[in-house]
């Protein structure tokens, strides 16, 4: 018989969202737009500390938007984190720009300002920086925004993956002049598929709706003056993000325990390290991850290998953007002097471990069993 399949991060509904889907049907407000987008962009906006948000279609139409509304354009440079997920940097593409890829820094595995600040003596005028809290762990925030401010360039911040976490009390998301969040179906909610763009200025959420909605004129007929896109959220999908909103805090304290579980119970295995964390933020441990030593006789291969063997999920680190074929051609910043870089360090050594809300005791001890028995 097989055994039970343990996921990395899957959905985990609630029963809430049920409530406000019901509403729309009930209501025929199942086209985008709708009570349910205003509020889950009000209950978004109002959670994290932000004045103004839009619902779209996902995290990567909202890093889209955010780059339109700063005006950025075929070749512009766009400074972006590199140990990331490809959403974080396709939008520049999108646009015909060109992304400049800033490594980690081993800290907290997020932008290495030291790197940040080498590209910046290269080029002192990008459009933009886009920094990324990986995995939900704050990056050194003080650091890069005294950066950019002093280069004058606007901070986008991608918090796909930070919803809850905190850096000296204050909500990622809200640090750059937009912020973005996803709840993609792994996230720590999810709306199946959405995001959100937040900003303290509601003149660009106002134009992210308009831009969001295809920017159709304010006319009686179908008038446009500018290219839009289809990237608004529908009323059914807010509803399950609103329901999902209600139980946000206690998905995080479920992520935290299953982190600290990790890190007590291998403790004692000298060559097994937990991901950092920012001594200045309250990270949301969306995935907890685990970095090995170079001259262990394990490899992350192996540890994922008998993972899977088991049933079990667990996926690599995230191979670095300047790594990727697609952006061979493209300027990396290194932190470190070193042959290999810090992003690609963590990708060799690193892998991401089962860290679904709805892990038992009896699951946390069976991964974590299989896991030790590898390094006896």
């Amino acid at each position: 018989m097989e055994k039970k399949r343990i996921f990395l991060s899957s959905p985990t509904m609630n029963g809430k969202e049920q409530e406000y889907i019901k509403e729309a049907f009930d209501t025929n407000w199942v086209a985008p737009l709708g009570k349910n987008v205003n509020e889950f962009e009000n209950e978004l906006a109002a959670h994290v500390g932000s004045k103004y948000a839009a619902a779209l279609s996902a995290g990567t139409a909202a890093i889209h938007l955010a780059l339109k509304l700063i005006g950025v354009e075929q070749g512009d440079k766009v400074f972006v984190s590199s140990l990331t997920f490809s959403a974080s940097c396709n939008p520049i593409a999108y646009e015909k720009a060109t992304p400049v890829f800033i490594d980690a820094e081993p800290d907290t595995w997020n932008m290495s300002p030291t790197a940040l600040k080498k590209a910046f003596e290269k080029y002192p005028n990008p459009k933009a920086v886009i920094v990324v809290d990986l995995y939900g762990t704050p990056a050194k925030m003080d650091e890069i925004m005294t950066i950019c401010a002093e280069h004058k360039v606007p901070l986008i911040e991608d918090a796909a993956e930070a919803l809850t976490s905190t850096y000296k009390g204050k909500y990622l998301g809200t640090f750059g002049k937009m912020g973005i969040f996803s709840f993609n179906g792994n996230k720590i909610i999810t709306t199946s598929g959405g995001g959100m763009l937040v900003s303290d200025e509601e003149a660009l959420i106002q134009k992210a709706r308009f831009l969001a909605t295809q920017a159709r004129d304010p006319a009686r007929h179908y008038q446009h003056s500018e290219i839009g896109y289809n990237y608004r959220m529908s009323n059914i999908v807010a509803g399950i993000g609103r329901g999902q909103l209600t139980v946000l805090e206690e998905y995080k304290q479920k992520k935290n325990a299953i982190y600290k579980e990790y890190k007590e119970r291998f403790a004692d295995i000298k060559d097994i390290s937990m991901n950092p964390m920012n001594p200045d933020g309250d990270a949301n441990n969306w995935l907890s991850c685990m970095s090995i030593a170079a001259d262990s006789k394990v490899t992350p291969t192996m540890v994922m290998d008998a993972l899977e063997a088991d049933n079990i999920e667990c996926r690599p680190i995230w191979k670095p953007m300047n790594l990727q074929p697609v952006f061979a051609d493209c300027e990396f910043f290194q932190h470190n002097e070193g042959a290999v870089s810090v992003g690609e360090d963590i990708f060799n050594r690193g892998l991401c471990l089962p860290s679904d809300v709805k892990n038992t005791q009896e699951d946390m001890d069976r991964i974590i069993a299989i896991v030790r028995n590898l390094f006896v």
